[in-house]
C-alpha cells in the first residue's frame, strides 16, 4: 500500500517536534531511569519486584521514555451515515470548511428548541459500522500470504478511533473509569467499548442546560461547513446528530498494526489541500478564556483530548469557536497539532504526548498478552477507574459479545 502521501513531511515534523520537546524536558532525567524491564514497577517499591502479568499500572513515570513509533496515518477508505443511522460506503456526508470571521458572534443557541434531531446515545452501535466498512472493502485488507500468522487481515487491531483517544489520555485521566470488551476472531484483535455504571447514570442525568451545551458543538459546525465545495454555510437548517462522515485509518504503533475509524467534521475546500487525512478538520467549541488561570486549565486538560483525538488519525489542525455563557462565539482560533507541544511546554506538570502513546502501546501489548483465545463468544473486559492498575476478567457466552452473527458468517 503507497503511503507516501505530500504531508509525509508534515506529519514527520510533528513527531520531530514532540520527541525534541520531551529531550528538553525536565522530566528527562526521571525518564532515564526506567528501563524496560523494571517499567511496570512501583516507583514506591523498595525492592525490585517482578511485574504484574494480571494487571497494567498507569503510572505516569512508568511511560517517560522515547516517543514510539507511529507510522504516518493512512486512509484507506470512508464511509457515512445517514439522518436515519443508515451505512453508506461513499462520502455523500462529507461537508467543506468555510472559515469564519475572527469574531464570528455566532448564536449557537438557535435552533435548539424547533430544529434539533438528536441521536438515540441509548443504543449502543459497538463497531457494527466499521465491521460493515471491513466486510464492503475487504480487498484492502486481505493479508498477503504469511504461514505465521493466523489473522485474516493484514491488521492486529481493529477498533474506533474514539476508544484509542480514551487510552492516549488514561495517564492523566482523574474523573473518568473505562470498560473496554476485546475478543479475538481469526487472529484479529476487536475493542468495543462498554458503558459503565458511571456513565450511564451521568447520561440519564444530565441537565437540560447540560444538554444544551453538546448541542452547541453541532451547531457551530452547521456555521462553519457546507455540503459542496463552493457552498455557503446555511445555518437555518436542521441539525441532525445522525449523520456523519467517517474515515478508515491505518498505522502502526509499535509493533501493532492498527485499523480505526472516527468522524471527520470536515475537509479543505482548497482543491490543491493535500490527500486525506491531512486536509481534514476538527471543530470543536469552549468557554471563552478570560484569566490566566482558565488559559492554563485549557492548555492542561482540554487540549489533551482534542490533540490524542486528531493526533491519532494524522489530522493536522482544529478550529475552535470559544463561547461565552449565553452560547455566543466571541472569538475563533486555530491549533495546529505539531505545535500544541509548544503551548504546553510552559505548564508546571502538564501532560506529554510520549506518555500518552507509551501507555497506549504498552496497553496494546497487554491485550495481545492477554487474550489468546480466538473465540468471538469469549470477551476479555478490561477495567480502568482513576488512580487504579488496569484489570481485566474473562467472560465466555455473555451479553458483552459484541461481533454480531452477519460479520462471523462472512469472515468464517
Amino acid at each position: 500500500m503507497n503511503q507516501r502521501h505530500p504531508h509525509n513531511s508534515s506529519f514527520q515534523h510533528q513527531r520531530q517536534t514532540f520527541k525534541r520537546w520531551r529531550d528538553d524536558s525536565e522530566q528527562n532525567e526521571r525518564s532515564r531511569k526506567f528501563s524496560k524491564s523494571d517499567r511496570h514497577v512501583s516507583e514506591s517499591s523498595t525492592h525490585q519486584k517482578a511485574p504484574n502479568s494480571q494487571t497494567l499500572s498507569t503510572r505516569k513515570e512508568l511511560y517517560e521514555r522515547d516517543f514510539p513509533l507511529y507510522k504516518q496515518p493512512v486512509e484507506v477508505g470512508f464511509f457515512s451515515l445517514d439522518s436515519q443511522r443508515r451505512f453508506f460506503n461513499d462520502s455523500r456526508q462529507m461537508r467543506y470548511y468555510a472559515e469564519p470571521a475572527k469574531s464570528p458572534h455566532f448564536d449557537l443557541r438557535d435552533g435548539y428548541r424547533d430544529r434539533f434531531i438528536k441521536r438515540d446515545d441509548s443504543v449502543k452501535e459497538k463497531l457494527d459500522h466499521i465491521l460493515r466498512w471491513i466486510l464492503a472493502n475487504r480487498q484492502k485488507l486481505t493479508r498477503k500470504a504469511d504461514k505465521s500468522s493466523s489473522s485474516i487481515l493484514d491488521v492486529d487491531f481493529v477498533t474506533w478511533r474514539g476508544h484509542l483517544t480514551k487510552l492516549l489520555t488514561t495517564p492523566y485521566e482523574t474523573r473518568e473509569g473505562w470498560l473496554l470488551a476485546v475478543t479475538r476472531f481469526k487472529g484479529i484483535l476487536y475493542i468495543s467499548e462498554v458503558e459503565t455504571d458511571a456513565a450511564r447514570r451521568d447520561r440519564e442525568n444530565r441537565t437540560g442546560r447540560h444538554q444544551e451545551m453538546m448541542y452547541w458543538g453541532y451547531k457551530f459546525e452547521q456555521y462553519t461547513c457546507t455540503d459542496k465545495m463552493d457552498g455557503v454555510p446555511d445555518s437555518s437548517g436542521e441539525v441532525n446528530t445522525n449523520e456523519a462522515f467517517c474515515t478508515v485509518v491505518q498505522t502502526r504503533l509499535s509493533d501493532h498494526r492498527l485499523l480505526f475509524s472516527g468522524e471527520v467534521d470536515c475537509r479543505d475546500k482548497d482543491p490543491h489541500a493535500p490527500a486525506p487525512p491531512a486536509c481534514y478538520v476538527e471543530l470543536k467549541t469552549s468557554a471563552e478564556i478570560c484569566t490566566p488561570k482558565q488559559r492554563s486549565n485549557f492548555h492542561r486538560f482540554k487540549l489533551l483530548k482534542w490533540w490524542a483525538q486528531s493526533f491519532l488519525p494524522g489530522v493536522p489542525r482544529i478550529v475552535a469557536g470559544f463561547r461565552d455563557d449565553d452560547g455566543v462565539v466571541v472569538s475563533v482560533e486555530t491549533f495546529h497539532i505539531s505545535k500544541i507541544s509548544r503551548l504546553i511546554k510552559a505548564e508546571d506538570k502538564c501532560w506529554r504526548p510520549t506518555v500518552c502513546m507509551n501507555f497506549c502501546s504498552d496497553f496494546l501489548s497487554f491485550v495481545k498478552r492477554v487474550v489468546t483465545e480466538d473465540n468471538p463468544n469469549v470477551v476479555y473486559l478490561f477495567c480502568w477507574n482513576p488512580r487504579c492498575d488496569v484489570t481485566y476478567s474473562v467472560h465466555r457466552d455473555s451479553s458483552h459479545s459484541f461481533l454480531p452473527n452477519w460479520y462471523l458468517k462472512e469472515m468464517g
